[in-house]
């Protein structure tokens, strides 16, 4: 299966008899489907108890797919505990935010800081290794599925602790770290520390806290001790095998983990991409493009996406005829190298029933989705390993930050109604609409790459981020922040000067106060025609000129816009929560300074992505969102890869509803 997408998904074979295994291959050979991933949730097939293996199920999974010229990305089934293991070991159970110790249900049910889990895991994982990793289906380690939860229980508290220890080294540091002066919180001993929880430093809920530093320093620790974890099993499958890529599947934007704390660890990236089915289309690309950020722009893997529908929300559309195939080319077009889905055949019980299949529980290879699946694994081996390695030529970065997404969301003040993901994205989508290429990468990437870096609600600055983004400006490029940025260190505490802290020099703004309001309250922006709501800030002019300003109350006719010219570019601030309309007039005029509007800019329906294959081939591609047609002038001499259609610049270029385009330039 060299030379081409691998195309196929999640397999659980375990649950059904032999002549279904004989059907599901056939079927499977209809379809395209060349990649299977097998024994996510096998431990307690595998491992029936301490000990003792079986691994004949698994065998034979590897063995069939083998025989089938089928690859397997083979997981490791640590995700989720077996009964025995809990009922024996009940310290691997996890302690919930309000102190409940769980008892055994569900998944992601083991505490990350429980010996117990720790020993078996990796030894089940060193098992799966040691047997098969030789065998001539294995293509990639899976290990455990879709990390995330948190547990407060006391070995946690005492991990926490230690982490800490390595963290701040001295209880000085630490105090000075977290402003424990405040509320008479001063640490003398490592053993007075607690998780904050329901019980220690919050109300209400999780985002509530007294504390920020504590509770900012727990997300990186949970982060981190999961990662240890995955880190555990990837060490013992590399002892008995050191060439086959490990991975584990991400999220997307999924708050509980700092990816970029993982990225490093990954073979490749890898991600399940279930959007909101009324997600602008948007939504998945920011996902795909920070899932392609986390390895300096290497493609990655969808490891999951739905061929229909989804099972966990209380409503799940299904997708409409089309809708499957521009989500996989919308993947593909943003760095993925992989296109699987979740599930390949539709589980007869429990509560993933419901899920979308390619093969539905009667078997039948005349469904709707069926087809679709088929037509496009047809697509797919046609296309062949025209995009394979290919990366994506951005000069338009968007710096995301999970330090900063936890930090805004537990702050107290200036408002809970400002979503981290919600102002990024809507500054993502206007570049994307304005068709420029992006990159997602974090505070430290290097950004010499760039010509324009947007930076919205960058919370927290850490290191010498606000000195590298001034290099960027002083060089010619511009770099876009907004409200609510450059107000806290990497702890989360307040700079000792004025707002926007250190992005204040590259801004030419001066922030004294700042209006949060109900999100009924909206205030004009005239000069831009748009609305603003939430947070307001009043902002004093320090060399930076206005570009737009408020129209009511009593800061009417203040900067609600800035642009300050720094060396050879400029630094633009964005005051307040812009609506769409007015985000997309202030991304396009700076992306216009650098000639990076995209061909089809005025098409806001139509995405278009670059990426340049290792032999050095750029491909564009088209894809159309819109339930109409697209009716487009080439605008180079191209040919169109998915029909084989030449196409001279300047003639007619047209989209189907939902279509897509791949073309590749005639030199």
């Amino acid at each position: 299966m060299t030379g081409k997408i691998p195309y196929g998904g999640d397999y659980n074979p375990e649950q059904w008899p032999q002549d279904v295994w004989d059907e599901d291959h056939r079927l499977f050979g209809r379809a395209g489907i060349d990649t299977l991933t097998v024994g996510v949730f096998s431990w307690s097939l595998t491992q029936p108890a301490e000990g003792t293996y079986d691994f004949t199920v698994l065998d034979r999974i590897l063995d069939r797919a083998a025989a089938e010229d089928r690859r397997v990305c083979l997981a490791t089934g640590t995700a989720a505990l077996p009964p025995w293991l809990a009922r024996k070991y009940p310290e691997v159970n996890r302690t919930d935010f309000e102190g409940r110790r769980h008892r055994y249900g569900q998944r992601h049910n083991f505490c990350p800081s429980s010996p117990a889990y720790r020993r078996l895991s990796t030894a089940l994982a060193g098992h799966l290794a040691e047997r098969y990793a030789g065998h001539p289906a294995l293509l990639a380690w899976h290990i455990n599925n879709e990390y995330g939860g948190v547990c407060y229980c006391e070995l946690c508290a005492d991990a926490f602790r230690d982490w800490l220890r390595d963290q701040y080294g001295t209880l000085e540091a630490l105090n000075d770290a977290w402003w424990t002066t405040f509320w008479s919180h001063r640490y003398t001993d490592w053993a007075e520390i607690e998780p904050p929880s329901a019980l220690t430093e919050h109300w209400r809920g999780p985002d509530h806290t007294a504390f920020q530093g504590i509770t900012l320093d727990y997300f990186r620790f949970t982060t981190d001790a999961l990662l240890g974890c995955f880190l555990a099993e990837k060490e013992v499958i590399r002892r008995h095998d050191p060439e086959t890529p490990v991975t584990t599947n991400f999220m997307g934007m999924f708050r509980p983990l700092d990816y970029h704390r993982w990225a490093p660890h990954l073979d490749f990236a890898s991600w399940d991409s279930y959007p909101p089915l009324d997600a602008p289309p948007t939504w998945p690309a920011l996902a795909h493009d920070l899932m392609r950020g986390l390895k300096d722009g290497a493609p990655f893997w969808v490891m999951e996406q739905t061929p229909s529908t989804t099972a966990c929300r209380d409503v799940n559309p299904l997708r409409r005829p089309g809708e499957l195939r521009l989500a996989t080319f919308q993947a593909i077009a943003h760095g993925a190298d992989a296109a699987l889905y979740f599930q390949l055949r539709a589980s007869r019980g429990a509560c993933e029933k419901y899920h979308g299949a390619v093969i539905g529980h009667a078997g039948r290879d005349d469904t709707r989705v069926f087809r679709e699946v088929a037509d496009l694994g047809r697509e797919l081996t046609e296309l062949g390993a025209a995009t394979l390695g290919a990366r994506t030529p951005a000069r338009t970065a968007l710096i995301f930050d999970w330090d900063s997404w936890w930090a805004l969301e537990i702050s107290d003040g200036p408002s809970r109604l400002v979503k981290y993901q919600d102002v990024v994205h809507a500054y993502y989508r206007a570049a994307r609409e304005a068709g420029a290429d992006l990159d997602v990468v974090p505070q430290s990437a290097d950004l010499t790459p760039y010509d324009v870096v947007l930076a919205p609600v960058l919370h927290l600055v850490k290191g010498d981020l606000a000195g590298r983004l001034e290099a960027v400006a002083a060089r010619g490029g511009t770099v876009l922040t907004t409200f609510l940025s450059g107000r806290g260190d990497a702890h989360d505490r307040a700079f000792l000067t004025d707002v926007p802290g250190p992005l204040a020099p590259l801004m030419g703004v001066r922030v004294d106060e700042w209006d949060s309001r109900p999100a009924e309250v909206a205030q004009s922006i005239p000069e831009l025609g748009a609305e603003a709501r939430l947070v307001f800030e009043i902002v004093q002019p320090r060399g930076a000129e206005p570009v737009a300003t408020y129209g009511g109350d009593f800061y009417a006719g203040t900067p609600a816009v800035t642009r300050n010219a720094f060396g050879r570019g400029e630094g633009w601030y964005v005051a307040t929560a812009l609506d769409q309309p007015g985000v997309d007039q202030v991304v396009r005029r700076v992306l216009t300074r650098h000639d990076l509007l995209g061909p089809y800019a005025e098409h806001r329906a139509v995405e278009t992505a670059t990426r340049v294959a290792p032999d050095g081939t750029r491909l564009l591609f088209l894809l159309n969102h819109a339930a109409g047609p697209a009716h487009l002038t080439a605008h180079a001499t191209v040919t169109d890869l998915l029909t084989g259609k030449r196409i001279e610049q300047g003639e007619p270029l047209s989209l189907d509803p939902l279509g897509v385009a791949v073309l590749r330039p005639l030199s």
